[in-house]
């Protein structure tokens, strides 16, 4: 457990509102955004949904007095991987997305990948280990 640095606390819970904003966007609006972004439906949808447990999740770790640290740095290395995980979904060819789909990919992928940077700069400003 660690003692978590207010840097760290509000990048935690700025990556829950995001996320969970982001759930209630992809779960709700799927049907609405596949066809404006050019997107599959299925990927918008479970993609919100998987944040739902993510965000609530976050949200839980983001109003601890302790963290475990090896839950924020799984936290981190998610988010960088989702942010490469989104940019390579724009290289593989596996959708097609029109120039707004992309910009929706690339934006968010942007954003994930700075809430990590800014949780890493948190961990690291973070005291050590507490005493159980």
């Amino acid at each position: 457990m660690i003692n978590p640095s207010v840097f760290l606390r509000r990048a935690i819970q700025a990556d829950a509102i995001f996320s969970g904003v982001s759930a209630v966007l992809l779960t709700f609006g799927a049907g609405a955004l596949a066809p404006l972004l050019n997107l599959p439906e299925a990927l918008l949808r479970e993609t919100g949904l998987f944040l739902i447990a993510y965000a609530a999740l976050v949200g839980w770790l983001g109003t601890r007095q302790s963290m475990p640290k090896a839950l924020v740095a799984i936290v981190i290395a998610g988010n960088a991987a989702w942010t490469i995980a989104s940019i390579a979904l724009l290289f593989s060819g596996a959708v097609t997305p029109n120039l707004l789909g992309e910009a929706f990919v690339a934006a968010q992928a942007i954003a994930v990948g700075a809430l990590a940077e800014l949780q890493y700069i948190g961990l690291r400003r973070s005291g050590g280990a507490l005493a159980a």
